[in-house]
């Protein structure tokens, strides 16, 4: 059936006898087939939200039905690659076009020449499910690629274990209506359909990140979602870089949705030179990287999301923990509003579509820890930056999706011009995960860690108070308790909360240290109490240094010398026997 163009605004074309076209149907437009959507239909026409720039499309051009939804090609290759938001890649595109992206060019997310070392796994005759590995090669130094089956059926011929490409037939299987199917190691999935899970399981592990205001105070857990809200230049993209490093995920999936284009160079670079700290192989190799920036068709940047999403899930199915990193979904849903205000739909709170809440949880909610169709064990967390207008959080895309999420980790431009880093306000975030994820951190770390964060949290509230206090009259009205709360505190803040991303010790600290720099900050409290009630003034011990030796232990004691903890203890006894002895 043959479709023409009727209409064009920006990236939403029109088509006439559109009857024929599904919702969600893929559409090649004009005589550079560019890519679209179809996102309405009426008795005679249909429209298409295009992916690509539309510039030179006039009624009466062509358009082709592609006969399914918009998909992404899953296989091996997709690790230590760049996509633009359709899931088609950066680098070969560059080799087709240059460096910017020309029209109508649809290359394969994978590279239909290279060979695989494949080990095929099953044989002729076997009754094989879906989701159960049959095959697998080694994607990157690092990851292990399983090649998952997409349906139930009986092997009928079995390829031997060898080189082949992601297009070579591996098996053949014959399903239960005796259907002849020929499995590849690539596969395709529409974006917008979450991938099936045989069930659901409970939180019950951390996402360890190395950020101690995140592990200690406000953790996120493996399958969990968390938001990183807050206005330019507060830090959400360094924060989001650095969990992207240092999280205990498998995989990171890391969406650069409407940002910068030089801060995706700057992912790229960053990346590119670092090592993961658990193989010391690039870690890029883990890495795959979806780049829409603010000047790529805003159509595509609404896809990306998915695009991503889907990917993440793909390699959860094979048993893998995946790490989304969404930045930023406020540019997601202003791409949103765009092409909505296009359609001509309503608009609702400060011209957002009414289905964006509903869009957000399409989002979110694909997270999870799973139990895979193959029974493995897989999650997907995801950890979404939001950028507020005017770092207002009571706008729509930040109210929407505290509704979703259950770690907000808000950032404070105070902080932040304090160069204070990660900019995470202790006051105004908060977790949800921490009752789910007692259990863990008290078998792993004891149970006098939730203790500990508990006391330290009280500490930094107890500061907060105090410190209005403070701007009105001054600290030396205080009592001396008071006054021994804020210089604690503020050990706290700037020796714990306050991390340095590029010091070799500090940018990653282990959650057994973090528990041992708690303690030692907390001990220093309990036992300069006792100078407090014997009227003696705190600065007596402030004169020591002690408090500046505890800001210092983030960088004097490395990570694996952690018995050097049990000094710092012996050097707060000693600084408190001391201001004692001298008062006596």
């Amino acid at each position: 059936m043959s479709y023409t163009v009727h209409g064009v605004n920006g990236p939403v074309v029109k088509l006439r006898g559109g009857s024929g076209l599904m919702m969600m149907e893929t559409v090649f437009v004009g005589k550079t087939r560019l890519i679209g959507e179809v996102v309405g239909i009426s008795d005679s026409d249909a429209v298409v939200q295009v992916y690509e720039d539309t510039e030179g499309l006039r009624p009466g051009d062509a358009a082709q039905a592609a006969g399914g939804p918009l998909s992404v090609q899953l296989g091996p290759g997709l690790l230590h690659n760049i996509f633009d938001g359709i899931a088609r890649p950066l680098k070969a595109i560059e080799g087709v076009t240059g460096a910017f992206i020309g029209r109508g060019v649809n290359l394969s997310a994978l590279d239909g020449e290279k060979k695989w070392d494949v080990t095929v796994s099953v044989s002729a005759g076997e009754e094989i499910s879906a989701g159960s590995c049959f095959a697998s090669c080694p994607e990157t130094g690092i990851i292990r690629h399983r090649c998952i089956s997409p349906l139930d059926g009986t092997v009928v011929t079995a390829a031997p274990s060898g080189k082949y490409t992601v297009n070579d037939v591996i098996l053949t299987l014959r399903d239960a209506r005796g259907n002849t199917h020929e499995l590849t190691l690539s596969q395709r999935w529409p974006i917008r359909k979450p991938r099936p899970v045989a069930s659901r399981l409970p939180i019950r592990k951390p996402l360890i990140t190395g950020q101690r205001v995140i592990d200690t105070l406000f953790p996120v857990a493996k399958g969990g979602c968390a938001a990183i809200p807050g206005p330019f230049g507060a830090g959400k993209t360094i924060t989001q870089h650095q969990l992207a490093k240092w999280s205990d995920a498998d995989i990171i999936v890391y969406l650069g949705c409407g940002e910068r284009g030089n801060e995706m160079t700057q992912v790229l670079e960053e990346f590119g030179e670092l090592l993961d700290p658990k193989s010391g192989k690039p870690l890029l190799d883990r890495t795959v990287l979806i780049a829409n920036t603010s000047n790529m068709p805003v159509a595509a940047r609404e896809a990306s999301v998915y695009t991503g999403m889907t990917i993440a899930e793909y390699y959860r199915d094979m048993g893998y923990h995946v790490a989304v990193m969404a930045d930023s979904t406020s540019r997601w849903a202003e791409a949103l509003r765009e092409i909505s205000g296009r359609l001509e739909e309503m608009p609702a709170e400060e011209g957002f579509p009414a289905y964006l809440p509903s869009r957000l949880a399409e989002f979110y909610e694909r997270a999870g820890y799973m139990v895979t169709l193959g029974g493995l064990e897989g999650s997907v967390t995801v950890i979404g930056a939001v950028s507020p207008q005017g770092g207002d959080f009571s706008e729509p895309v930040t109210q929407n999706t505290k509704r979703f999420v259950r770690a907000f980790w808000a950032l404070d431009r105070q902080l932040a011009y304090a160069r204070h880093f990660p900019a995470i306000n202790w006051i105004t975030s908060y977790s949800e995960y921490i009752e789910d994820l007692a259990p863990w951190y008290e078998e792993t770390l004891g149970r006098e860690f939730a203790g500990l964060r508990g006391r330290l949290a009280r500490l930094l509230g107890e500061e907060s108070k105090l410190m209005e206090i403070v701007k009105l009259i001054g600290a030396d009205i205080l009592p001396e308790e008071q006054k021994l709360t804020i210089e604690c505190a503020r050990a706290a803040r700037l020796g714990f909360l306050q991390q340095n991303a590029y010091h070799e010790t500090d940018t990653y600290v282990p959650i057994e240290k973090q528990k041992l720099m708690m303690g030692v900050i907390l001990h220093l409290y309990d036992e300069a109490k006792r100078l407090a009630e014997h009227g003696i003034p705190i600065n007596r011990l402030k004169e020591t240094g002690i408090f500046e030796r505890l800001i210092r232990i983030k960088y004097d004691i490395p990570n694996d010398q952690l018995i050097l903890f049990d000094d710092v203890r012996l050097e707060i006894d000693a600084a408190v026997g001391q201001v004692l002895e001298a008062n006596r």
